[in-house]
């Protein structure tokens, strides 16, 4: 994964505030900044949030009355009126770079929600943003921190899964009519970025990355089959090749009635991984230095203990790992650990999504920079 450099490091920390618990602002007061919301009023002893902006003040105003703060119609205002450290970024996902650039230019650390952007020339606007002001920027992908990925991932780092080939990212979700009806932003390109791929399936891809490295070319279909009204797709398939020579099958889709799960395989010649939603439902590690046992047929038992470490399912909803990133940040802002994820580790994930979009429209692979 990758990590900001010792000189950022360092940047960082001396830009850390003084007191013990930073302060907060969440800008965007919909579902994604209420669960936010209920992250801060988690982590009381470690933040405090002292500001909500939106454009609909009412909705400032009542998670402000749930959570803490004062309400605010924008971010501009909240600068002004408020001693500010982080400011966490919940809007529609095409104008994450405006507020985050904004926050930026006054010296705020940054929380993203995911994905950074919509494209990934405007994700390498905020690192730009970001480099200049020498602040921490995050990008929320929590299910790297589930036990499940962490298992899995340390167990690829360790060499127990040998050469790792292949893998399967697979969204395979349902959203009725009335969810791309409740926003006029739904379903655009401009402030949805995407459909099923790029919405719902961002955190699943990029949790593929994160197991087979860089991605360099991506081949895909899309089609919008189940829905009307909007400009997205609701189903898209993919082949993406990795620059280790692994292969990866990406599936995503809002038209699987009546929704079943997001799911990653990860393969390589001494061992596999199954994830099914947040839960490691098969993992077979083989330690090295030990031979591996030849089978001519495969087994769907679960070994190695992969049943006991792993996190449970809660789709839609915060998990304990969307906390676990939280505490990632706050301690990389104290100076005390490295931030697990940043803008050029989650700008992979946009490029293989971008990328597949690009491909569907022209009918050719695309090579990713």
């Amino acid at each position: 994964m990758s990590q900001p450099n010792e000189q950022q490091s360092s940047e960082a920390a001396q830009a850390s505030p003084s007191s013990s618990r930073p302060r907060f602002a969440i800008v965007g007061a919909g579902v994604i900044g209420r669960q936010h919301g209920l992250v801060t009023s988690q982590l009381t002893d470690r933040l405090e949030l002292v500001a909500v902006a939106d454009v609909v003040p009412e909705r400032a105003a009542e998670l402000t009355a749930a959570r803490g703060g004062r309400p605010y119609p924008s971010l501009t205002g909240a600068l002004a009126a408020e001693d500010i450290d982080v400011v966490v970024v919940c809007t529609p996902t095409g104008l994450h770079g405006t507020v985050a650039i904004e926050a930026l230019e006054a010296g705020k650390h940054v929380i993203i929600e995911k994905p950074a952007e919509v494209t990934v020339a405007k994700t390498d606007e905020i690192i730009r943003a970001r480099d200049k002001a020498g602040t921490l920027v995050t990008v929320i992908s929590q299910h790297r921190f589930d036990p499940s990925t962490e298992k899995t991932l340390a167990a690829i780092r360790a060499g127990e899964f040998g050469r790792v080939s292949s893998g399967i990212a697979a969204i395979d979700w349902w959203r009725g009519q009335s969810y791309y009806d409740s926003g006029d932003w739904r379903g655009t390109w401009e402030l949805d970025g995407g459909g099923a791929l790029m919405n719902q399936g961002v955190h699943t891809v990029d949790l593929l990355v994160a197991a087979l490295g860089r991605p360099v070319e991506v081949f895909a279909y899309t089609g919008t089959l189940a829905h009307e009204r909007i400009e997205v797709e609701d189903v898209a398939t993919g082949v993406v090749r990795f620059e280790s020579g692994a292969l990866g099958v990406l599936h995503a889709t809002t038209s699987a009635y009546p929704g079943l799960s997001a799911r990653l395989q990860v393969h390589g010649d001494r061992g596999s991984a199954v994830i099914d939603n947040d839960q490691l439902a098969f993992f077979h590690a083989t330690p090295v230095g030990q031979d591996i046992e030849e089978r001519l047929m495969g087994t769907t038992q679960v070994t190695s203990g992969g049943g006991d470490d792993t996190a449970s399912s809660n789709p839609g909803q915060l998990s304990d790992a969307h906390r676990m990133q939280y505490l990632n940040f706050l301690d990389a802002l104290a100076g005390n650990a490295r931030l697990r994820v940043d803008l050029e580790t989650n700008r992979q994930s946009i490029a293989v999504i971008t990328g597949a979009y690009e491909s569907a429209r022209t009918g050719k692979p695309v090579r990713l920079r």
